[in-house]
Parts: structure tokens; sequence; C-alpha cells
């Protein structure tokens, strides 16, 4: 008995790698303050709790340092959300009820990621033309 065909021809590299695979795409340059909400004692806090380890590692931090990040614990069996105020004054919400950790970041970089300004690239490649006017 033969397995059925996937699609794919190699196999993925796990969830591990897609969670970094999206960390490093993240971008906190648009990003005014990060709000994260959350009750510990429910089932559904373990992956906002995983997506702000990840959130808050040097390299996504360093990319904005001035983005401030706020976490509140309650305890009245809220959803765990996340609200993100953006430079421009507007504000968007993640309601994490039923979603992974993965799912969480990929909506981050969907909707957030693309709002940061594209860095410019400045070409210092200097021409034989270049070196014979010095």
């Amino acid at each position: 008995m033969s397995l059925a065909f996937s699609g794919s021809k190699s196999k993925s590299a796990g969830v591990v790698s897609a969670i970094r695979k999206q960390t490093l795409l993240l971008n906190l340059k648009p990003i005014k303050k990060v709000s994260v909400k959350f009750d510990p004692f429910s089932q559904n806090a373990v992956t906002v709790r995983n997506f702000m380890y990840y959130f808050l590692s040097p390299k996504v931090i360093n990319t904005n340092p001035s983005c401030i990040v706020r976490n509140q614990v309650v305890n009245d069996r809220s959803e765990p959300t996340i609200d993100v105020t953006l430079t421009n004054g507007e504000s968007i919400l993640f309601k994490c009820n039923n979603l992974t950790t993965l799912e969480i970041l990929q909506q981050f970089n969907k909707h957030i990621t693309p709002l940061a300004p594209q860095e410019e690239v400045v070409d210092t490649a200097v021409t034989k033309a270049d070196k014979k006017k010095r």
C-alpha cells in the first residue's frame, strides 16, 4: 500500500522552523505600542505567551527600540488579545482565542510588517571613472 502524494516533493522542516522564519520577518518600525492582554488560567493563553517570547527577542526589538510593549495579566476569563497602536494613530486588535503561535505571527506579518517604511539602498560602489577623478 502506498502513501498518497501530498503535492510536496520535500518534507517541511516543521512548525519550529516556520515560526523562526516568521520571526525573522517581523519589523516593528510602524509600531508605537503593543499591549498584550491574557488570562494565565485560560487554555489559550499559552499561544500568546509563546508569541511574546518570540516577539521580545533582541533581533525583533532592535528593529524599533522606541516601541513600547506592555503585558496585562487579568483574571476575568477573557480571551487573549494583542492591541497594536501604529505610529500613524491607527489601532489593530488581534483576537487570539483560537489561533496558534504560528498563525499569530503570520497575521502580524501580513497586516503590520508591510506598513514599515522601505529602507533606501545606498550604492557606495566606486567606478574606474571616480578613481581617475581623485
